[in-house]
C-alpha cells in the first residue's frame, strides 16, 4: 500500500502515507533522508529502516520506490537487499515507467538481471525494458529480458546514435 507525505515540501522527494493529511516536520525530513539514501546507494540505512519496520515499497511523490530509485543508480547490492524483502519489481512509477526499464535506459547491466531473475516484466510500463533496449541497440540485454519477436511494434523507434553507419 502506497504512503503520502505532505505535498507542501517543494522541488523535493515525499513519501505518500495512507491519507492526505499532513506529517510532522521530523517525518517528512526522514523520508528525504531515506530517498536521498537509496539514490546513494546505502545500503546499510535503508535495509536496517526496512528491517525495523520501514514499507519496503514505500513510494515518493512522483510514485517512485526506494528499489526504483536504487536500481536506476545502479545499485546492484541495494537493489538485491531490497527484493530479498519483498520489493515488488513490478511497480510502475506515476508515469508508468518500470524499474527495469529505467535501469536498461541507465545501462546497468547487472541490475537489469538482478532484476528480471526476481520476477521484473520486461513487458509492463512505457515504454517497455524489451523496447527500451531495442531503442538503444542493448543486443546484449534482449536474450536476458527474453524478448520475443513481436515484442517490438513498428512504432519504437531506434535512437540515431544506436543506428549502423552506412
Amino acid at each position: 500500500m502506497a504512503t503520502e507525505l505532505s505535498p507542501q515540501v517543494p522541488d523535493h522527494d515525499a513519501a505518500r502515507t495512507q491519507s492526505n493529511t499532513s506529517l510532522p516536520a521530523e517525518t517528512v525530513t526522514f523520508a528525504h533522508r531515506i530517498f536521498d539514501a537509496a539514490r546513494e546507494g546505502n545500503t546499510e540505512l535503508i535495509l536496517q529502516a526496512v528491517d525495523a519496520g520501514l514499507p519496503v515499497n514505500l513510494t515518493n511523490e512522483k510514485g517512485n520506490t526506494l528499489l526504483m530509485l536504487a536500481a536506476y543508480a545502479g545499485h546492484v547490492e541495494l537493489t538485491k537487499g531490497l527484493l530479498q524483502r519483498k520489493a515488488d519489481p513490478n511497480r510502475l512509477n506515476d508515469l508508468g515507467q518500470s524499474i527495469v526499464a529505467g535501469a536498461v535506459f541507465k545501462s546497468h547491466d547487472e541490475v537489469v538481471r538482478v532484476l528480471v531473475e526476481a520476477g521484473a516484466d520486461p513487458r509492463i510500463g512505457k515504454p517497455t525494458a524489451i523496447e527500451a533496449a531495442h531503442i538503444f541497440a542493448r543486443k546484449e540485454l534482449m536474450e536476458v529480458l527474453g524478448a520475443k519477436q513481436g515484442d517490438i511494434g513498428a512504432d519504437v523507434p531506434i535512437s540515431p546514435s544506436a543506428r549502423p553507419e552506412k
